[in-house]
């Protein structure tokens, strides 16, 4: 009898990237998927750690197919999987905890599982390292010091090498018109409130011509727009020594693709030669997914973010400055903000309130509410915020994001632009989005679903 798989995904566009691709894997194993509502010989779970409440619904999820199933096998992976290990393996049902580095893994470790060839739990090694070691110079001449110098890089490049072949390559599929391509993992960045770099390792990536490879085998399921993602997007080439513009013009070139989205990337990773080149007339739209946190230079050090509000207000400016042009579409701008940073009083929240408002202006707010992660700098810092006064700054900033996403839209009305339709909806509509990013509806039509029509908005 053929064995049934259900999936279920938390957290980021990258987890759902690498499920979609686990779920590729079991197919071809020849497993069926099922709704994870449903009953299955196999449930795998995908979690986050980002926040509290992302661990508790793992949990809950977990306990939830072990109930529906309980025969069943449980196999969790993830960010949650990697830092929580013991605690998971603890939850009734868990067959299975697969870690970071046993990613590329998991579908044959699980196939061993099912046919009891293997029945003992994943061994998870963490990949972050915390800080780049640095030779002792002191007592060296200049040649014995640049000497020194070059055998560590050497060894940092057999490292990121190593490391690069633990990288599980992704991309989801499922849908008619998107697919998200990983194309880099990892962080080096260690920010006070982060536990990303613990749970998914040091930044690293694969060669161009690997994506290439993937962003082809998008193309040839019919997909026409892919949303370029990672951990730190723009940080790609660690492992490589490549560019991410490297990166962006290789995947330009691919036949089929008519459509590129970046998915985030730091302000300090975007230059003016990527922002010159995507405006040049390339398939990149204008869209720009950037993480500010705090809109305040003191929050902004304390968290170890590599920018201050300078920096970003410029990298704002110079890409309006070039792309946004009289009668064309503007420029779509979200912006990734945390409340309730240790620390972050009223009037630094109102720093970060009037910088978004009256300096930054973008079309949408991603707004977090703090959320204190064991292990991490920010854990241990005093002045920690009220989950009350948390909870009403995220709504002054939905309230905020919502009258600027107006603004946004009222500025492209008479402006032609492309919608590639997408979907049916309940009333009878199809809906899609713009290159920048505004959704747009029509009366659905069959025909038009997966295509690209220009329109007035």
């Amino acid at each position: 009898m053929t064995k049934k798989i259900a999936f279920q995904t938390l957290g980021c566009k990258l987890n759902y990237a690498e499920t979609s691709t686990y779920e590729r894997g079991f197919i071809r194993e020849g497993l069926e998927v099922v709704p994870w509502t449903d009953q299955a010989d196999v449930y795998l779970i995908n979690t986050c750690t980002v926040t509290e409440h992302s661990e508790k619904k793992a949990r809950n999820i977990i306990r939830k197919m072990h109930r529906v199933s309980p025969d069943a096998k449980i196999i969790v992976t993830g960010c949650y999987a990697e830092l929580r290990r013991e605690e998971i393996e603890k939850i009734e049902g868990v067959a299975m905890v697969v870690g970071a580095k046993e990613k590329p893994a998991l579908v044959e470790k699980t196939m061993k599982l099912l046919s009891s060839e293997e029945a003992s739990h994943t061994t998870v090694l963490p990949l972050a390292e915390q800080q780049e070691e640095k030779p002792d110079t002191k007592h060296l001449d200049k040649k014995e010091e640049a000497l020194a110098i070059q055998a560590l890089k050497s060894q940092m490049a057999e490292e990121y090498n190593e490391i690069s072949k633990n990288m599980l390559p992704a991309y989801s599929s499922g849908e008619r018109t998107r697919s998200f391509l990983k194309v880099q993992d990892g962080c080096n960045n260690f920010c006070a409130y982060c536990t990303i770099p613990y749970a998914r390792g040091r930044s690293r990536n694969l060669p161009i011509c690997e994506l290439v490879k993937q962003a082809e085998a998008i193309a040839s399921e019919g997909i026409k727009e892919i949303v370029i993602t990672g951990i730190n997007t723009g940080d790609f080439g660690r492992s490589t020594g490549e560019t991410f513009l490297d990166l962006l013009k290789a995947l330009d070139q691919v036949e089929g693709i008519e459509r590129y989205r970046i998915s985030s990337i730091e302000p300090n990773l975007i230059t003016q030669e990527i922002v010159d080149w995507i405006a040049s007339g390339t398939k990149f739209l204008p869209h720009f997914h950037i993480p500010l946190q705090v809109g305040n230079d003191e929050l902004l050090k304390k968290a170890g973010r590599k920018y201050d509000t300078a920096l970003f207000a410029d990298r704002i400016d110079y890409i309006r400055s070039v792309m946004d042009k009289e009668g064309q579409p503007k420029v779509f701008f979200g912006i990734d903000v945390i409340v309730g940073l240790p620390g972050e009083t009223d009037k630094l929240f109102l720093d970060t309130y009037h910088f978004l408002e009256n300096r930054i202006k973008p079309a949408f707010i991603h707004i977090f509410p703090y959320s204190k992660r064991p292990g991490t700098r920010a854990a241990e810092m005093p002045d920690q915020v009220q989950d009350s006064i948390k909870t009403d700054r995220v709504k002054k900033l939905e309230e905020l994001s919502d009258r600027l996403n107006r603004q946004f839209i009222e500025e492209n009305k008479g402006v032609r632009e492309k919608v590639l339709w997408e979907s049916v909806d309940k009333d009878g509509n199809m809906s899609g989005y713009t290159g920048n990013y505004i959704r747009v509806e029509r009366p659905y039509q069959e025909g038009k679903i997966g295509e690209i029509e220009e329109m007035t908005l």
